[in-house]
């Protein structure tokens, strides 16, 4: 077990539960889940953007992270077909290992792609690395929840996005450092070795104890009730569409936002050098203490009130980046934008994470757990990818972050919404709640 490596009886007490076996495997396997979006993300429209790949093209890259979006459609393999030979490892181990070994395979294919020799044939390659990245994070979903019990699901999600940063800040920032020095083909292959950390944990930590496997998946007719079992069960409950709606309105400002930074710092003339340091570096530090902050306030306010203060945060922080936009190459602009933006997201991943969790049944996990991240950033992604370009070459940066703040309300009155009508708790799932019925 993880939890054995590090001495929890010297620990404080408002430490410990950070280092239990749960939340220590939640950090690990967050870091794999982080570096696959950064390979196909802000990694990707740097280098496009260095092949003198014109902005409209290179936002409409943003569409590949789709797969991300539609994942739902294939995360009941994942939770009910038995791989042949590994699958006595378990369910869960089973698949880990295989869509790692997906993951890697994917990413050093994307190593040798050229866009300024075969653009197509670069999209494809990313393709392939946003499905077998999608298919990964099924997995790492389904494990962290089924691994946490309901009481940890605030510090499990608190460590699973720092797992997921150090995953996308590490692969992001060793790209950018060993490009500059030997290429972007060596910088991929490097940077695949981010897809270790899930694999080695759940060799460690072996199958969840909290999994479920509901129904016997022998028959055409057995299988096709896995298929869609678990999107019955999640709309059979009261105020479950309305839930989706804010699941699919949440994070519009700050997906189109995020999706176009790398864009805005390039046209501001930062280099290589200095995004790695502000953006990743700073950036990274920044989340982290974000995620702290969460902590101690989803600890003291619970997770609805923690989930609402997120959202305003998040929406206020995309104003610090039309700020950056109006002053220029200024370093001191591009910290303070970046922290704050990071801080605000770093507390979002602990609260809208942990309630995004609370909604699953474990019967259906992967499955369900996949419809509610796809649903979470697919109205920004594909906003993203067929009109950020136009509209940042229309209004210019300043007015396209103000207008992603605006982006950002119908989710947060949505919610409130939600909290004052009781549906938070009736749509919730087994996965948040205890053995009392209680919702954490």
């Amino acid at each position: 077990m993880l939890v054995k490596f590090f001495p929890k009886e010297k620990l404080p007490s408002s430490v410990k539960p950070y280092f239990e076996s749960g939340p220590l495997a939640a950090l690990f396997v967050g870091m794999s889940s982080g570096f696959p979006y950064a390979m196909i993300g802000a990694t990707l429209t740097t280098r496009l953007a260095q092949d003198g790949i014109d902005k409209k093209a290179v936002t409409a890259f943003s569409l590949i992270f789709l797969a991300y979006n539609f994942k739902f459609l294939w995360a009941w393999i994942v939770d009910g077909v038995t791989l042949p030979l590994i699958g006595r490892l378990g369910q869960r181990v089973s698949w880990m290992l295989f869509s790692g070994v997906l993951v890697i395979a994917a990413v050093a294919n994307l190593a040798f792609a050229d866009p300024s020799a075969d653009i197509a044939y670069v999209a494809l390659s990313a393709i392939f690395v946003g499905i077998a990245g999608a298919t990964y994070d099924i997995v790492i979903d389904g494990y962290r929840i089924e691994l946490l019990k309901p009481e940890q699901l605030g510090v499990g999600s608190g460590m699973s996005q720092y797992g997921w940063r150090i995953g996308s800040a590490g692969a992001g920032a060793l790209a950018l450092v060993v490009a500059a020095r030997y290429g972007w083909n060596i910088a991929y292959l490097a940077c695949a070795a981010f897809a270790l950390p899930a694999m080695i944990t759940a060799l460690i930590m072996g199958e969840p104890a909290r999994r479920r496997d509901p129904i016997e998946r022998k028959t055409i007719a057995q299988m096709a009730a896995a298929a869609y079992n678990p999107f019955v069960e999640f709309f059979q409950r009261h105020g479950a569409w309305l839930v989706l709606l804010f699941i699919l309105l949440h994070k519009i400002g700050d997906t189109l936002a995020n999706l176009t930074f790398r864009l805005l710092f390039e046209d501001l003339g930062f280099t290589n050098d200095e995004v790695a340091f502000y953006d990743v570096g700073i950036g990274f530090w920044a989340y982290l203490i974000g995620i702290f902050i969460g902590g101690m306030i989803y600890s003291r306010l619970g997770m609805k009130k923690s989930v609402m203060l997120s959202l305003i945060l998040m929406a206020v922080s995309n104003l610090s980046f039309a700020g950056l936009a109006a002053s220029g190459h200024n370093n001191w602009a591009m910290a303070a934008a970046i922290g704050f933006e990071n801080i605000a997201s770093g507390f979002g991943g602990v609260a809208v994470v942990a309630y995004f969790s609370a909604l699953c049944d474990l019967r259906f996990t992967a499955s369900q757990y996949a419809l509610i991240s796809a649903g979470a950033s697919i109205v920004g992604r594909f906003l993203t990818g067929t009109t950020a370009g136009g509209l940042i070459e229309g209004v210019g940066y300043v007015n396209f972050y103000i207008l992603t703040t605006f982006a950002a309300l119908p989710g947060i009155f949505l919610f409130w919404f939600l909290l004052r009508s009781g549906l938070v708790d009736e749509a919730a799932g087994t996965a948040g709640k205890t053995d009392d019925g209680e919702t954490t």
